[in-house]
């Protein structure tokens, strides 16, 4: 489906923090420069005729203020919207609450450079003591396997081929090189290394369904 080790080291990981009115918030940071213009890649992420070749089914009002609902995952309000260069939305899944950041700018050396935020209140984040940023982390390297292979060749991504690739050997060994990307970020950022192992342990076995040996 896709070069492992290529995707994994074409990702930059982070993990850190801001602080809002309403308290400290984690936030992690994933980003990828594509062969792509700021429109296009603009237009792939915010197109709702074409976020399905990539991610999942949309529906609902893509505008500043409307409310949108991924089939099978998060719904949320688009809070900010300054195209073609970011826009910002809440993420509503599993009865909690976090948020999205996504800025798009001109790459250093060509390209275009996607680069998103997945914010949570550090009060109400309680799986990040249990899982740390792979929680989320893995998931949105995840998803950009399916952008990166949609704009190299322009076609959708057949989403159950997807599943079902990430159920093969190669798809386990993609998501445990993630889970060591968020790891190494999160002992980057001031996690112990004992605590950020434990966490991204439990992140991988959630993934695979078995612990790494």
């Amino acid at each position: 489906m896709i070069d492992v080790n290529h995707q994994i080291n074409a990702v930059r990981r982070h993990v850190g923090s801001r602080v809002f009115k309403a308290g400290e918030s984690h936030v992690v940071t994933v980003s990828q420069t594509y062969d792509s213009t700021v429109e296009d890649l603009w237009d792939a992420c915010t197109n709702p005729e074409r976020i399905p070749r990539w991610f999942c089914p949309v529906s609902g009002d893509l505008r500043l203020g409307g409310k949108y609902q991924l089939e099978g995952n998060a719904n949320g309000t688009i809070e900010r919207c300054d195209p073609p260069k970011s826009f910002a939305a809440t993420w509503e899944y599993g009865g909690s609450i976090s948020w999205i950041e996504l800025r798009l700018t001109p790459g250093a050396e060509g390209g275009t450079r996607f680069e998103l935020d997945h914010i949570s209140h550090v009060d109400d984040d309680t799986k990040w003591a249990e899982y740390g940023p792979g929680a989320v982390g893995v998931g949105w390297d995840m998803g950009l396997i399916g952008l990166t292979l949609h704009l190299s060749s322009g076609a959708a991504v057949d989403p159950k081929e997807a599943m079902a690739w990430f159920g093969t050997e190669e798809g386990c060994r993609f998501m445990t090189l993630s889970n060591e990307g968020w790891y190494e970020a999160n002992v980057a950022a001031g996690e112990t290394e004992a605590k950020a192992r434990e966490a991204a342990d439990r992140t991988i076995a959630a993934y695979t369904g078995e612990a790494p040996a």
